[in-house]
């Protein structure tokens, strides 16, 4: 049995979050000289997250484009092995993360669980779900309020041209955690050459919905090799954060040129030994209007290009430790803490009012090429 097969007939019988993990299939690459997606595992029972995507890349084979757990240990450790607050989710794969992707400041409750702060005008209560690891570090509230969501009306569809995965989530008002109701429609399509996440969100309550989206992949480096891997970012500014332990924003927006978190050129920069955990802004995109950003793995002669096609992507966050053989790159409506006045003032921080009835959504797409042959779009 192929690893494919075997990994198909695997998820019949796992459940994750108490939902039947989904996998998509393609087929063996026919010109084994190209590289192909073949395989995308998809967590109905956790958030709809991206688990596991695999590929063909010629000359090494299969090999994982996002780094992840195995099935049966990324079970252990969802099921069994997570916190309240559903936090391992954006610890492995790619987790959505909705309404607000990042960080979200206020005023610690008593009781150590919540936060309280303003948005959009209005009072609210946030899992207090985060903090640095210093002593005496600041709880936070972090990526959302769909990462434990089961997700419903689940429907699994293969095809000849792509396979595809769809689920529904009423979330009512986020368990009175957001101002208005919101329902989430997720699908996500794996064809050869190409993997498309659509999440949709719609405000189906009676009050203005404040909204941004996001997702966190960690991309994998094939070889191994992280300080050779290249990344090119459409960003021309950076909002530096205080420290690299809590990841507050500072307010301010810096220009990148002439500094090491330039990566603007075409073909992109090496990674290095440059600690990242930045948010980016100031995307160009291209003419089609997409944001462009590419991973280049020369040693593996891999590339793999993510196209940001909603124009409501404003911010890139990018999380790469030195010692790690991966680059977490987030495509996202918002900046960091973007509820913030004291810090961004009058500053449009990418999160988007939905009145009611009104719908925004996230698309992102993710493309493999070879880097010789990969001009950029």
């Amino acid at each position: 049995m192929t690893s494919q097969a075997q990994a198909a007939a695997n998820s019949q019988t796992i459940t994750i979050g108490g939902e039947p993990v989904i996998t998509l299939t393609r087929p063996s690459p026919a010109d084994k000289t190209k590289p192909q997606f073949l395989e995308a595992i998809v967590l109905p029972g956790r958030g709809m997250n991206l688990l596991q995507l695999k590929a063909w890349l010629p000359g090494k084979g299969e090999i994982d484009v996002i780094a992840s757990p195995g099935l049966a240990d990324a079970k252990q450790l969802l099921d069994n092995g997570d916190d309240e607050f559903g936090n391992r989710a954006f610890m492995l794969g790619s987790a959505i993360l909705l309404p607000y992707p990042n960080r979200i400041r206020g005023t610690f409750s008593p009781d150590g669980k919540t936060i309280e702060t303003t948005v959009a005008g209005k009072t609210l209560s946030l899992p207090a779900n985060w903090k640095g690891k210093n002593p005496g570090a600041e709880k936070h509230a972090m990526h959302g309020l769909i990462l434990s969501a089961k997700f419903e009306d689940v429907k699994h569809q293969d095809g000849p041209a792509e396979s595809s995965a769809s689920g529904i989530l009423h979330t009512g008002d986020f368990g009175g955690h957001w101002p208005s109701k919101t329902d989430v429609s997720v699908r996500t399509t794996l064809k050869n050459n190409a993997l498309d996440i659509v999440v949709a969100t719609k405000n189906v309550g009676s009050e203005p919905l404040p909204m941004a989206i996001g997702a966190h992949p960690y991309f994998a480096f094939p070889s191994g090799d992280r300080q050779q891997a290249r990344l090119r970012l459409p960003c021309g500014m950076r909002a530096p954060a205080n420290n690299y332990d809590d990841v507050f924003p500072t307010g301010q927006i810096v220009p990148v040129k002439g500094t090491p978190f330039d990566f603007t050129a075409p073909g992109g920069a090496p990674l290095g030994t440059l600690f990242l955990d930045d948010s980016f802004t100031g995307i160009q995109r291209n003419a089609d209007g997409n944001a462009v950003i590419e991973i280049t793995d020369p040693a593996a002669n891999y590339g793999l290009r993510i196209l940001a096609l909603s124009p409501e992507v404003k911010a890139v966050q990018v999380y790469a430790p030195p010692d790690k053989d991966f680059v977490a790159v987030e495509p996202q409506f918002n900046l960091v803490d973007p509820f913030n006045k004291k810090l961004w003032g009058e500053t449009d921080t990418g999160m988007v009012l939905l009145q009611p009835g009104q719908s925004v959504s996230w698309h992102i797409r993710l493309e493999l090429f070879t880097p010789a042959a990969g001009a950029a779009h």
